[in-house]
C-alpha cells in the first residue's frame, strides 16, 4: 500500500513538478491504486486481528505523510492547510471504513477461513498495536520536527503577472540602469517582469538570493541580495537570518550552504549545475589519498562534494588557500583536487603540496600562454589578471593573479584603461557594470554549470520550493568541521 500511493506521486513529482496538474495526476494514479492495496486490509483481518490491522494501517499512513513531505507541499499550495489536513483525514477513514465493511457483514475470505486465531493473540495483537502506533507517532512527529520551515514556507502564494507593461518599464527603470551597458535594450523586456516578479517573493518568502560572480549580470546586479566568490558566499550563509536560500551557483555551493545552515531551507535553482573540479573526486580517493600519506593533513578546495570535505581536515577557496596551508604548522599537505591551483600555491609557499593529479577546472584549462601574448601584442597598454585555477604558464603571462573577489577588488584600485580577465565569461560582464571607464577586453571562456541558473528558474525556486539540496546528516556534521574551520581562520 506504501509504494502504491508514494511511488507513482514521487514519480509524477520527479517528471511534472509541483503544480496543479501534477496534484489531479497522482489523484488519477494513486486513488486507484490506494484502493486496491486495501483489498490487503480484509486478509490482514484474518490473519492478524483487528489491533495489529489498525496498528499497520496508522503506520502506512503516518509513514507515507512523513517521507512524502513534497506531496503534503504540492498540496497544502494548491489546496491550502485546511484541504489538505481534510484530504490526510480521509485517507485514514477509507482504511478504517474498509475494515468496518468486512467486520459488519462478515465477509467470508476464499482460502483464509480455515485459519484459526487463538483467543489470547488480541492481547498481543493489542500491545503490538499499541508499540505499532508509538513508532509511528514519533516518526511522524520527529519528520514534523525537521520539516517546519518547509511546511510554513509552502503557503500558497499568487503567480505574478509576467506581462512586459509601460508602467513596469518605467518601474524596473533603475534596475536596467545597472546593467544597460552590458544587456541590450531590447533583452530587457524579457529579463524585467522576472527581475519584479522575484524581488518581491524573496520578501514574501523570506529568502535571500546568494549570488557567485559568475552568473549573468541580470542575476547579479538585478536579484542578488549577496554576491561575492566562494569564501564571501559562505560567509553570507553562515550568519544569514533569512528562513531560505537560494543559492545561484553550481551544485558544491549549494551543499556548503546547507552544511553551514543544516535547519533552513537551501534550495538551487538547477541541481544539475555542477562542476568539472568537484566531479574529478570522490570521497574514496580521499580515503586513499590519507593511507598512502599517513598523517599528512588534507586541505580541500571548496569546488567538492559534501562527501569529499567530510573526509578533510579543513577547506580553503582560491582566495585564502595559501593562508590555510600555512596556518597547519605542517611541512606537508595533501592538497585536492585542483592540480593547477596546488601549482601555484607551491611558488608562493615553502610547505610541500601534495597534488591531486586528475583535477581541473574546465573553464580555466583552455586559456593558454599564447592567448594571453596574442592579446598584448593586438592591444596597447592591456593589463593581464589571471584566476589562479588557470595553468601554471599562463599565470606567469599575467600582470595579476588572484580570486574573484581579489581580480574586482584589483580593477576598482588600479582603474586600467584595458584589462583582459582571464576567467569565466561574465565576470567581465558584471565589473563592467561597475567601471563604465575601464575598457574590458574579454577572452569570453564560459562555464556551462554557471550558465544553467536563470531567472525563471529562480522564480520557480521561489513559487514552488523546489530543488532542496539534502545531505546526509551524518556526512554533513563530518563536512561541517572543515568549512567551519576555514571560515573562522578567515576572519581571526
Amino acid at each position: 500500500a506504501l509504494i502504491n500511493i508514494y511511488l507513482p506521486a514521487s514519480i509524477v513529482e520527479n517528471f511534472i513538478g509541483q503544480g496543479f496538474i501534477s496534484m489531479i495526476v497522482m489523484i488519477v494514479i494513486g486513488l486507484p491504486l490506494y484502493i486496491c492495496a486495501t483489498a490487503s486490509i480484509p486478509i490482514a483481518l484474518a490473519m492478524m486481528g483487528k489491533g495489529v490491522t489498525l496498528g499497520a494501517a496508522l503506520v502506512f499512513l503516518m509513514v507515507g505523510a512523513a517521507t512524502n513531505t513534497t506531496s503534503i507541499a504540492t498540496m497544502t499550495q494548491i489546496l491550502g492547510k485546511r484541504a489538505t489536513v481534510i484530504n490526510l483525514i480521509s485517507l485514514i477513514l477509507i482504511s478504517l471504513f474498509f475494515g468496518m465493511i468486512v467486520d459488519l457483514f462478515s465477509i467470508s475470505i476464499p482460502n483464509l477461513d480455515h485459519i484459526h486465531i487463538h483467543e489470547h493473540t488480541s492481547y498481543i495483537n493489542y500491545i503490538s498495536a499499541f508499540i505499532i502506533i508509538g513508532l509511528a507517532a514519533n516518526t511522524l512527529l520527529s519528520s514534523i520536527k525537521s520539516k517546519t520551515n518547509t511546511y510554513d514556507n509552502s503557503q500558497k502564494v499568487n503567480l505574478p503577472d509576467l506581462k512586459f507593461t509601460p508602467q513596469l518599464d518605467l518601474e524596473m527603470k533603475p534596475y536596467y540602469q545597472k546593467v544597460k551597458r552590458v544587456i541590450p535594450e531590447i533583452e530587457w523586456p524579457i529579463h524585467a517582469p522576472y527581475v519584479k516578479a522575484i524581488n518581491e517573493l524573496k520578501k514574501e518568502r523570506n529568502a535571500v538570493l546568494l549570488v557567485h560572480n559568475y552568473q549573468t549580470p541580470e542575476i547579479y546586479h538585478c536579484v542578488a541580495d549577496f554576491v561575492g566568490d566562494s569564501l564571501a558566499l559562505s560567509k553570507e550563509a553562515a550568519r544569514t537570518d533569512a528562513d531560505i536560500i537560494i543559492q545561484c551557483g553550481v551544485h558544491f555551493m549549494a551543499e556548503t550552504s546547507k552544511i553551514l545552515n543544516p535547519n533552513k531551507i537551501v534550495l538551487s535553482p538547477d541541481l544539475d549545475a555542477g562542476c568539472s573540479l568537484a566531479e574529478s573526486i570522490t570521497a574514496e580517493d580521499v580515503v586513499g589519498l590519507k593511507e598512502k600519506y599517513p598523517g599528512v593533513p588534507v586541505v580541500t578546495y571548496v569546488n567538492t562534494s559534501a562527501e569529499v570535505k567530510a573526509e578533510s581536515d579543513i577547506c580553503c577557496t582560491s582566495g585564502n588557500a595559501q593562508r590555510v596551508i600555512e596556518s597547519l604548522g605542517v611541512r606537508k599537505v595533501i592538497f585536492i583536487p585542483d592540480k593547477y591551483l596546488a601549482q601555484n600555491i607551491a611558488k608562493e609557499t615553502d610547505i610541500e603540496i601534495i597534488t591531486w593529479d586528475n583535477g581541473s577546472c574546465e573553464v580555466h584549462e583552455l586559456f593558454t600562454p599564447e592567448d594571453l601574448i596574442e592579446a598584448r601584442d593586438s592591444v596597447d597598454n592591456l593589463k593581464i589578471i589571471a584566476h589562479p585555477e588557470c595553468p601554471p604558464n599562463v599565470i606567469s603571462e599575467a600582470d595579476f593573479s588572484g580570486s574573484t573577489a581579489k581580480m574586482i577588488e584589483w580593477v576598482s584600485e588600479n582603474k586600467p584603461d584595458k584589462v583582459m580577465m582571464v576567467t569565466e565569461c561574465s565576470m567581465s560582464d558584471n565589473i563592467s557594470a561597475e567601471n563604465p571607464d575601464v575598457e574590458f577586453i574579454r577572452p569570453c571562456n564560459l562555464c556551462p554549470h554557471m550558465k544553467k541558473i536563470t531567472l525563471p528558474k529562480i522564480l520557480d525556486n521561489l513559487l514552488y520550493l523546489n530543488n532542496e539540496v539534502k545531505i546526509d546528516p551524518v556526512i554533513a556534521k563530518k563536512a561541517f568541521h572543515a568549512v567551519d574551520r576555514m571560515i573562522k581562520l578567515d576572519i581571526s
